[in-house]
């Protein structure tokens, strides 16, 4: 399984977000400079995480984004659902309609490994991530960058 550009933006911008944000809003601009990430790209990613309800807009000239739930009440896996739909290692569509020995391997393989997939993911919040990169920035001493 690899992870879409969508996800991985989507998850590194809301990190960013909420690193940067602070009680203000944050431009699209500004993330997507620090995360090398094309405006438009990020745009159309904010777009689905606002109507999903993470992040809203805030209008004029100090306008921006911010997150719409603490960070602490978003789980990576809502974020990747939001962007991506179900986790899963293999399509339905992708297997054999009379092939036992592949419906098995399905069932006692990759559906073993979705399932750990979205309980790791469902149990990880953006605050985890967050802590977790300051924690790494402040040991190793690096300007901000994920």
């Amino acid at each position: 399984m690899k992870l879409s550009t969508k996800a991985r933006y989507g998850i590194r911008s809301l990190i960013d977000l909420a690193v940067h944000s602070k009680g203000e809003s944050v431009t699209i601009n500004s993330i997507a400079k620090r995360q090398h990430i094309s405006d438009t790209y990020l745009e159309q990613i904010f777009l689905i995480l606002r109507k999903s309800g993470y992040i809203k807009s805030i209008q004029g000239s100090q306008g921006g984004f911010i997150l719409n739930k603490e960070p602490s009440k978003i789980s990576i896996g809502e974020i990747f659902k939001a962007l991506e739909g179900d986790i899963k290692i293999i399509e339905e569509d992708n297997l054999p309609k009379k092939n036992n020995l592949q419906k098995c391997i399905k069932e006692e393989v990759f559906d073993h490994i979705d399932s750990i997939l979205v309980d790791l993911l469902s149990n990880l919040t953006l605050e985890e991530m967050v802590d977790e990169f300051k924690k790494k920035n402040q040991e190793e001493g690096y300007m901000y960058y994920i």
